[in-house]
């Protein structure tokens, strides 16, 4: 579990948002899209979920790519090429179904769109055609464009403070997709056609903080568009144990570490959801005082 490369691709901002290149050999066999692992960065540190990324298996190694948002990523990010840790547990969670759906649309949020990256390229290989959103505070915090570009048919960029792409947010290029549907015809579908046909059929698939997350639900509920989501939710164990990250889906409890990580957008309960996600905020806020 060496750490082959580090990157810092996130410019001059800050937090600083890094990738790795990590040896892991039974997982780059195994790791399907949508998928995860839990990695410990040290022996006394807290288990933290990162997304596969990317994965070479005849090399044997993954991709990780994460934000020193917290003190385990923080301490995550003071590693370096050579570096070991201490332990990785996966491939974890269901793989994303990979299908033909026509066309699909891939939104992502901050660091979100590391997360949207192997799905897209899978839906891709199945023949899809792909729109992809992406979307961050700012330039710097806007990642794997070129990458994205080079598996989608149309690719949009906005960002929060309007230094690169259109000024706004990611849900308002989707408000514009699905309103240029209605313009052209009313419900039409998500499976063929030109670009202005984005309704009834086909995907929708986001990843990102809650709150955008929650609000691409709001947006595609009366499109008739299937819209799954991959949750982050707080997870200690991720094999079902604990039940930190229960969230509760079309009524009944769920783990997203076994039961997910994704789940229909429509039927999560986005306010309890963004409750969870916030117990923990001033303990991270205290340790992360403390310094690493």
């Amino acid at each position: 579990m060496k750490i082959i490369e580090k990157t810092i691709i996130s410019g001059s901002a800050s937090p600083r948002i890094i990738a790795m290149e990590v040896t892991a050999e039974a997982i780059a066999q195994k790791a399907r899209p949508g998928q995860f692992i839990v990695l410990m960065a040290d022996e006394k540190g807290e288990r933290i979920p990162l997304t596969v990324v990317d994965k070479n298996p005849a090399k044997g190694t993954i991709k990780l790519i994460f934000q020193e948002a917290g003190f385990t990523t923080r301490l995550l990010g003071k590693l370096n090429k050579g570096d070991s840790l201490y332990a990785i547990t996966g491939p974890l969670g269901h793989a994303t179904e990979i299908k033909k759906y026509g066309r699909v649309i891939l939104v992502g949020g901050g660091v979100g769109i590391a997360e949207i990256y192997p799905v897209a390229c899978a839906l891709k290989e199945a023949g899809n055609q792909i729109i992809t959103i992406i979307g961050a505070r700012t330039k710097d915090l806007l990642i794997l464009e070129r990458e994205l570009k080079a598996v989608s048919g149309e690719l949009h960029a906005v960002t929060d403070d309007g230094s690169y792409g259109k000024k706004g947010f990611v849900t308002d290029i989707l408000k514009e997709l699905i309103a240029s549907a209605i313009k052209h015809g009313g419900p039409a579908d998500l499976s063929g056609g030109d670009s202005s046909k984005l309704i009834g059929k086909g995907l929708v698939y986001a990843v990102g903080p809650i709150p955008m997350m929650k609000k691409v639900a709001e947006v595609t509920k009366d499109s008739g568009i299937k819209t799954i989501v991959s949750l982050n939710a707080l997870m200690v164990d991720a094999t079902g144990m604990c039940g930190c990250c229960r969230v509760s889906v079309a009524g009944k409890t769920k783990f997203s570490c076994v039961d997910g990580p994704e789940f229909d957008a429509q039927k999560v309960d986005w306010d309890e959801l963004t409750k969870r996600n916030k117990i923990y905020t001033e303990q991270e806020k205290h340790i992360c005082k403390l310094g690493i």
